[in-house]
């Protein structure tokens, strides 16, 4: 009888192959998110947010949706301070915020984009999603900082830039908690839910902590 080589089974080595990339992109994108143990825990939650973009259903898009704008403002915010403030933690905390939410923002474009959802254009870094009647996009998003406050932090310096920017940036990231904790109790992507308890986490931990620099 012809003997036959056996055909190696090819699924594990696929799955192993899957696994590795995921494991990869976890450590570049824990590299990314700067060296506090916040900014860690959102890079490794956005590595796996990467998993399930099948899965979704409205909550998941207006979730995505809004977070972008949400966080492109922060992240606008954030470079600011990083050149003008005056002290070096909140320099250090703004450079924190800026590198953790860059990557998500990539990631939640991505979802929005394999889900076949438009994403916010870049000019709604201030929330300018409101005006698109068709209902595909969000109207309005919690604690949006105004043109008003923007300029006002723009122009001012040195203590007073950064009392006015750890204010505003409070209340900007309770807004990203209320959005998140909607996600997490309406959503059904698993990875975008994960993201959400992510920035839950981080975030709640980085009002306390400017909240105790506003109290110095």
């Amino acid at each position: 009888m012809t003997s036959y080589p056996m055909t190696p089974y090819r699924f594990p080595v696929r799955r192993a192959a899957l696994a590795a990339a995921t494991a990869a992109a976890a450590l570049v994108l824990t590299a990314c998110g700067g060296e506090s143990g916040g900014s860690a825990d959102r890079a490794a939650a956005t590595a796996s947010a990467s998993a399930d973009t099948v899965t979704h259903n409205a909550a998941d898009v207006s979730f995505a949706q809004g977070m972008i704008p949400h966080h492109r403002q922060a992240v606008k915010m954030a470079a600011v301070a990083v050149s003008r403030a005056s002290s070096a933690e909140v320099k250090s905390l703004a450079s924190e915020i800026k590198r953790a939410q860059s990557p998500e923002i990539r990631t939640l474009s991505g979802w929005l984009t394999a889900w076949g959802k438009p994403a916010p254009a870049r000019d709604s870094a201030g929330h300018g999603a409101a005006g698109h009647s068709n209902g595909s996009m969000p109207e309005a998003m919690p604690e949006a900082v105004g043109g008003d406050e923007m300029a006002t932090l723009e122009g001012s310096s040195g203590k007073e830039f950064d009392s006015a920017f750890l204010k505003l940036m409070v209340e900007h990231h309770e807004g990203a908690l209320a959005m998140a904790k909607t996600e997490r109790s309406d959503g059904a992507n698993q990875a975008a839910k994960e993201m959400a308890d992510a920035i839950i986490t981080s975030q709640a931990a980085e009002i306390t902590r400017m909240k105790a620099l506003l109290n110095k």
